[in-house]
C-alpha cells in the first residue's frame, strides 16, 4: 500500500502550513500523510545525511509518494534517486543545487567564522526563535550531488516570484528531464497564497488517492 510522506523545508517543522494543508486534503480522501521532523529533534547538528536517515525511517521500505518543500524537495529528489520504491514526487519550490547555493549565501569571512565557532545563529520558523546551526551541514552537504538524477514521475510547483530558489532552476531542470512536469504560479517561495491551486495540480498528477493506512506516528 502506498505511503505518503511530506518533507518540510529548512528550519521548519511538521506543523508548517503547507504540510498541514496537504495532510487535510489527503485525509479527506482516506489517505494519511506522514510528516517527520527532519532534524530528529536536534536542529543544531542538522545534516543532509541525518535528514535522509529520517526520511528512510518514515518511508519504512514501502512504496511511497514523497512531497518535499524547498530543502525538503531537494531531500526528496536525493532519496528518490537512491530508492526505487519511491513512486512519484511532488516538489514545492525544491532547493536544487543546494550544496553550492547554500555556500554562496555566505562570504568567505562568514564561512570561516562559522567553521571556527562551530555554529551560526539562524531563525527557526518552527520554533519562532533564533537557534544555533552547526557547520556540519555545510561540510556534509558537499558530499551530495547538486541535481539528483531520479527517474520517477515528478510534479514541480514553483512560484515565479520566488526570491529564495529562483523558478528558473526548476525550469532548467524540467527542460532536461522528461519525467518532470513543471507548473509555475504567480506567487513567491512559500506558495501559501495558492494552496488550492497546488492541490488541484497535485490531485490531477496523482490520478487517484488510494486509501492509506494510519501510521503509528507522524514524527520520526
Amino acid at each position: 500500500m502506498t505511503r505518503y510522506v511530506y518533507l518540510h523545508g529548512f528550519a521548519s517543522s511538521p506543523q508548517s502550513g503547507k504540510a498541514q494543508f496537504f495532510r487535510k486534503r489527503l485525509k479527506e480522501r482516506g489517505a494519511e500523510l506522514v510528516i517527520p521532523a527532519l532534524d530528529g529533534g536536534d536542529f543544531e547538528h542538522l545534516t543532509i545525511t541525518g535528514q535522509l536517515r529520517v526520511v528512510d525511517a518514515a518511508v519504512a521500505g514501502e512504496p511511497a509518494i514523497l512531497f518535499g518543500s524547498s530543502l525538503g524537495g531537494y531531500l526528496a529528489a536525493l532519496y528518490a534517486a537512491r530508492h526505487a520504491n519511491i513512486e512519484k514526487l511532488i516538489l514545492l519550490a525544491p532547493a536544487l543545487q543546494f550544496p553550492e547555493r547554500w555556500r554562496q549565501r555566505y562570504s568567505a569571512e562568514e564561512l570561516e567564522s562559522w567553521k571556527r565557532n562551530g555554529s551560526v545563529s539562524v531563525f527557526h520558523y518552527g520554533l519562532q526563535r533564533e537557534t544555533p546551526l552547526g557547520y556540519a551541514l555545510m561540510e556534509d552537504s558537499m558530499a551530495y550531488e547538486s541535481e539528483p538524477e531520479f527517474r520517477q514521475p515528478a510534479l514541480v510547483l514553483h512560484g515565479a516570484g520566488d526570491a529564495v530558489v529562483p523558478f528558473r532552476i526548476s525550469e532548467d531542470y524540467a527542460s532536461r528531464h522528461s519525467n518532470v512536469t513543471l507548473r509555475v504560479f504567480d506567487s513567491g517561495h512559500e506558495l501559501t497564497d495558492v494552496l488550492e491551486d497546488l492541490w488541484e495540480e497535485t490531485y490531477r498528477f496523482l490520478d487517484r488517492v488510494p486509501e492509506g493506512r494510519q501510521p503509528a506516528s507522524d514524527r520520526v
